[in-house]
């Protein structure tokens, strides 16, 4: 049986602890998301989708470094493949969040 190699996002930015990237994460989603729909509540973190079916409520997000954080699917069994995990890279980038983004494999 094939298993999925699960992947993770490196990213790099001037941000103190794991809860600033979270919030500096979410802002921009939200906003596009309330330009879109008119409303938000707390709720809708799992409506609001970044890319490839993955919402901003589904990353997990660890301090690895000096002002660098590993983020992965806090879901088990939706683990990032490298398709998905270039998806929401792309997207990070689009929304300008982070200085520097790379894609590496989930040791």
């Amino acid at each position: 049986m094939d298993t999925i190699k699960e992947y993770c996002l490196i990213v790099e930015g001037n941000y103190l602890d794991e809860s600033d990237v979270e919030e500096a994460l979410r802002e921009p989603f939200i906003d596009e998301y309330v330009q879109h729909t008119g409303n938000f509540r707390i709720n809708n973190f799992d409506q609001i989708e970044v890319a490839g079916g993955f919402s901003i409520s589904d990353f997990d997000i660890q301090m690895i470094g000096d002002k660098v954080f590993e983020i992965t699917s806090c879901d088990a069994n939706r683990p990032l493949s490298e398709h998905k995990a270039k998806q929401i890279a792309e997207a990070f980038k689009r929304q300008e969040v982070f200085d520097e983004i790379r894609i590496e494999p989930l040791e």
